[in-house]
């Protein structure tokens, strides 16, 4: 199964859909600007030029321990660290913003008995967004790369939610927009739904939630029938 989500044209295979895991940055929220001013702004205090665009494709998708070893030189690591440890978030969170037609999706999943999970590279910033966007009860569990011992694309954090459920890989689909989600889907075997980004190779390709929506509206049972 490899198409655009279309309440048109809805493939049987998405019926057996029971639990969806959904990457953070890039799909729950839109946080490239924030994750840019984060990265820069610690760059900044080093002394350091801005990052380049290579780079700010990389922080947007990878851990903090991964992002500031690539983007900081070796030798000044441990002070990149401490002064990401007296950076408060909150100052960039107003440039993070909630994907549209998310929550109206979330919802939907709910009514449908959907099983909704996280798998994020967030470190210690994922309470704050699901906070600040009032997103909480929506998601159990939300697996963070603090949490794990291998961070994505290792498919740890899918088969750690996928055994929190019971479900098997097959009732399961992920939710991302990065190569870093589509090699954690392919190597923990469940089906990888690419989010606004067509180069991925994916099953599904969501050119945006509403259309998700419509498509799951109608290929999900009902609750109890």
């Amino acid at each position: 199964m490899r198409y655009v989500c279309s309440p048109l044209v809805v493939p049987a295979e998405l019926s057996a859909i029971r639990g969806v895991i959904f990457d953070c940055d890039g799909v729950l929220v839109d946080s490239r600007d924030a994750n840019r001013m984060y990265y820069n702004l610690i760059r900044e205090r080093l002394g350091l030029l801005s990052m380049t665009p290579e780079e700010e494709d990389y922080v947007h998708a990878h851990s903090v321990i991964q992002s500031l070893a690539r983007v900081i030189p070796p030798e000044r690591l441990e002070e990149a660290h401490a002064v990401r440890r007296g950076f408060d978030y909150r100052d960039i969170m107003p440039y993070v913003y909630l994907e549209p037609g998310l929550r109206e999706l979330l919802v939907l999943l709910r009514q449908k008995n959907v099983r909704l999970g996280v798998l994020t590279n967030r470190t210690d910033t994922m309470d704050l967004i699901l906070e600040t966007f009032d997103l909480g009860l929506f998601f159990s569990p939300v697996i963070t790369a603090g949490r794990l011992s291998h961070p994505k694309p290792s498919p740890e954090g899918l088969h750690r939610i996928m055994a929190a459920w019971g479900l098997d890989r097959a009732q399961v689909a992920y939710i991302g927009d990065s190569a870093l989600d589509e090699r954690s889907a392919r190597s923990a075997g469940v089906a990888f739904w690419a989010y606004k980004n067509p180069a991925l190779l994916a099953a599904m390709h969501i050119p945006d939630f509403e259309k998700l929506r419509l498509c799951l509206r109608t290929a999900l049972p009902d609750p109890g029938a």
